[in-house]
């Protein structure tokens, strides 16, 4: 190969390396280079999997790469003659804008949301996902509050 193909393929290589490496952050959050305000979800995020380590125990496992985490019963259940091997209990992922805070409690029964607070449904887009948009103390207090409600909902079920 003529050595001016060679320098040139050498190039294109160094150049999709310095390009990936750019992409990456330190956090390992997937919209870092699509949103400027990426870094105020990051704390958002920190937060959100705060709340989800103090239910990590018996059947429930807590998963986490990068920019999301999810928090699953590894218990096997039939739910209306399906059986699953595992349920998503509670999730959260860094999205370009905002943090989706996915609570699957509010999906599988709709009388949950009643004991939701107004100031958080406010932030439910869609049948499960919150989507939370600043750090706010009162938000994360009223996602914890939801957590314990859901997961004693679970619990009586036996889905945990």
């Amino acid at each position: 190969m003529p050595a001016t193909k060679t320098a040139s393929k050498n190039r294109s290589h160094q150049t999709r390396d310095d390009d990936s490496s750019k992409k990456k952050n330190k956090a390992g959050i997937k919209y870092t280079d699509k949103s400027p305000g990426q870094q105020n979800l990051t704390p958002i995020f920190e937060a959100i999997k705060k709340l989800l380590l103090p239910y990590e125990k018996e059947t429930m496992k807590l998963s986490s790469s990068g920019g999301q985490v999810a928090l699953i019963s590894k218990k096997p259940v039939e739910i209306l003659g399906r059986k699953k091997d595992e349920l998503c209990f509670a999730s959260a992922l860094v999205q370009k804008g905002y943090v989706g805070f996915y609570y699957m409690p509010v999906y599988g029964d709709p009388k949950v949301k009643e004991l939701i607070s107004p100031e958080l449904l406010k932030c439910l887009k869609g049948k499960s996902c919150f989507h939370i948009k600043s750090y706010d103390k009162k938000i994360f207090s009223q996602i914890k509050d939801a957590l314990t409600v859901g997961y004693s909902l679970w619990h009586k079920r036996g889905w945990l």
